[in-house]
């Protein structure tokens, strides 16, 4: 954290005024000591301090006065830098609590297999997370709102564990053979809700769009200044293969444009087999987000879509912090706590002087 002076002005003045109260004091001082005392005889006070005993109590009352008249200059100080109000910068409080996430899960078939990584890569995050808000919607030809947003990591770290212990058993079709009765029931009712309307499966665009209206600020590419959405940086993480089977109400191009109106961004992650990322579906995906701003990842590289993830985070958790504002907060307490050790050394010197 930097020190910085949140009232510099104040601290000049203030050394200014005590500079000129010294001024005055001294040029007192020097003109009670000139004063014309005429031919009279005087007498100072070593007159009197002449035997040995006395002339020791007064040269130990002497260091004492100076190292009393040390502590008050000290005092001073420290009471001029108070004024100047010692303040730390902290950007770290500021760039903690200044993003939404939405997971965007494509729940059809095809990507189903694939959910279960970027929820439990999410799952390990959120222990790291301070003050985001993240929520989970999934969608095939409707949508359902697992968790809206929220900073609850107790209950987010829950309902991702449930939800990663539901689809263990959909990650290979093998799986699905050997699946009890039960744990089928498990999946249906965790995905009831996102198959409403037959015929129609992965309808990506409308998947987005209800994504996006859980965020503050969305409301079909309306935004204003007054909405929260312009103070918190807003993101979704949409895992998907593209593959749209039906009549969307909005395309992924729609919902992507509405999303950049609302100043929220949509990156990409390529949810599918690695054979299919070099179809038609896969290239239409990457440009569509790319030129939106955002970041479009596949597997292409051999990493693992929780590999993927975390790459989608770092980028995204280092825009925060280049666009964050810093937080200037009060820093008083060393300087109290000097102040007041300065002032009970100098009491107990008063006092030893006073005897």
């Amino acid at each position: 954290m930097e020190l910085s002076w949140h009232w510099p002005w104040a601290g000049f003045a203030g050394l200014i005024a005590a500079l000129a109260v010294i001024a005055v004091m001294v040029l007192v001082d020097a003109k009670r000591k000139h004063v014309d005392t005429g031919s009279a005889r005087t007498f100072s006070l070593d007159d009197d301090l002449s035997t040995e005993t006395a002339s020791k109590l007064f040269r130990q009352w002497r260091t004492l006065s100076r190292m009393a008249a040390v502590l008050l200059v000290a005092a001073l100080v420290l009471t001029i830098a108070l004024m100047a109000r010692p303040s730390t910068v902290d950007e770290g409080e500021e760039r903690a609590s200044s993003r939404d996430i939405v997971l965007c899960l494509d729940v059809s078939g095809s990507t189903l297999p694939y959910d279960r990584e970027v929820i439990d890569t999410y799952r390990r995050l959120v222990d790291s997370f301070k003050g985001e808000r993240i929520g989970l919607n999934i969608f095939n030809s409707t949508s359902r709102t697992v968790f809206p947003l929220t900073d609850d990591y107790e209950l987010v770290s829950e309902q991702l564990d449930k939800a990663s212990t539901i689809l263990k058993g959909v990650e290979s079709q093998d799986d699905i053979d050997k699946m009890k009765d039960s744990d089928y029931q498990a999946i249906s009712d965790w995905l009831e809700g996102t198959q409403n309307r037959k015929d129609a499966t992965s309808l990506i665009g409308d998947g987005v769009v209800s994504c996006a209206a859980m965020l503050p600020g969305f409301a079909y590419g309306s935004a204003n200044a007054d909405n929260s959405s312009r103070q918190r940086a807003a993101s979704i993480v949409l895992a998907t293969d593209n593959v749209v089977s039906g009549d969307p109400t909005y395309t992924l191009q729609e919902a992507l444009d509405l999303t950049k109106q609302a100043e929220i961004t949509v990156d990409g992650l390529f949810s599918g087999p690695q054979q299919s990322e070099s179809e038609q579906a896969t290239s239409q995906f990457k440009s569509e987000i790319e030129s939106h701003d955002g970041v479009f990842l596949t597997q292409s590289n051999g990493a693992s879509v929780s590999e993927l993830v975390k790459q989608i985070e770092s980028r995204r958790s280092q825009e925060s912090a280049s666009s964050s504002k810093a937080a200037m907060s009060d820093a008083p307490g060393w300087w109290t706590l000097a102040l007041a050790v300065v002032m009970v050394f100098w009491l107990i010197l008063a006092w030893r002087l006073k005897r």
